[in-house]
């Protein structure tokens, strides 16, 4: 019998066999090249970003560029930590995010709850209206919001900038999603021991949601991390703007010093960069098992 050949395995079928799993390889490859390929493509304004916040006013605008900043001027955050008060407005940022994230969990998991668990007249009509204010974009209700906020006096406060985001339609969605995959014995059970609605939600529910929860989390964090016209239209004073919103004003400021202006955007991204990489185990299989994965 040919060496390589397996007892009782015709020749054919090994070559053949073989075939198959060179074909598989050749398919791996191609798809980490491709992988690999828009990766790159993906981290280039990002790597860009990084190169030009480490460079002089003189290497900022040279042809043809350079990657690589010859030397590399770290001078540069000093300096916009001096031009700007850009603790100010990481510590604005930092308070709107986390009040916010932390309300849009209470609220979000509450009606959650609610719409999955919970029997009562028009519950499924009632998230269908609920969910429908997704389609509204939201600078239709920029104005209505402001002036609400505007007759409470809110202007140009945390109020302003919590409140309204404190509540979300998405947040209900995504986490009713999960809620309903959650074995309904267990509550039948916990009912039966005496517990009550919020004992279930608290001892249950939310125990077993933390993939779910974390998506959430991120979702929130990042959106108020980033968002910047709701911040500009309530925010007047220096002292209350947000990073977003600082980053802009400091763009007029500082026209032409582009090293200086991406060295704060570098700086507004670290924190929510290094949130993701910590709850990333939890928000790819939060985006799982809440069926948000195209599955």
């Amino acid at each position: 019998m040919a060496a390589g050949v397996e007892i009782g395995q015709h020749p054919a079928s090994a070559a053949s066999a073989r075939g198959a799993r060179t074909g598989r390889i050749v398919q791996l490859l191609i798809a980490y090249l491709a992988l690999g390929i828009g990766s790159l493509w993906a981290l280039f304004p990002f790597l860009w970003m990084i190169s030009t916040s480490l460079k002089s006013d003189s290497q900022v605008l040279i042809y043809p560029p350079a990657w690589v900043p010859a030397p590399a001027v770290w001078g540069n955050y000093q300096a916009v930590l001096k031009l700007v008060p850009f603790g100010q407005f990481l510590v604005n940022t930092t308070i709107v995010a986390v009040t916010v994230t932390i309300l849009e969990l209470i609220t979000s998991s509450f009606a959650a709850y609610a719409f999955a668990r919970l029997r009562f007249p028009g519950r499924d009509k009632l998230f269908l209206l609920y969910l429908g204010t997704l389609m509204i974009p939201g600078q239709v209700t920029i104005i209505p919001n402001f002036l609400v906020m505007s007759w409470l006096g809110w202007v140009d406060t945390y109020a302003a900038l919590i409140i309204p985001a404190a509540f979300s339609a998405f947040g209900t969605f995504l986490l009713r999603q999960f809620f309903l995959t959650i074995p309904p014995e267990l509550e039948q059970a916990a009912r039966m021991d005496g517990c009550s609605y919020f004992g279930i939600y608290r001892h249950i529910i939310l125990p077993l949601s933390g993939p779910a929860l974390a998506t959430l989390a991120v979702f929130g964090f990042m959106t108020q991390w980033n968002a910047f016209l709701w911040p500009l239209i309530v925010t007047n004073k220096e002292t209350m703007r947000t990073l977003t919103v600082g980053i802009r004003y400091f763009g007029d400021e500082a026209a032409g010093q582009f090293n200086y202006l991406m060295a704060g955007t570098v700086m507004s991204i670290i924190p929510i960069l290094i949130l993701f990489l910590l709850l990333q185990r939890y928000f790819v299989r939060g985006i799982a098992l809440t069926g948000m994965g195209g599955r």
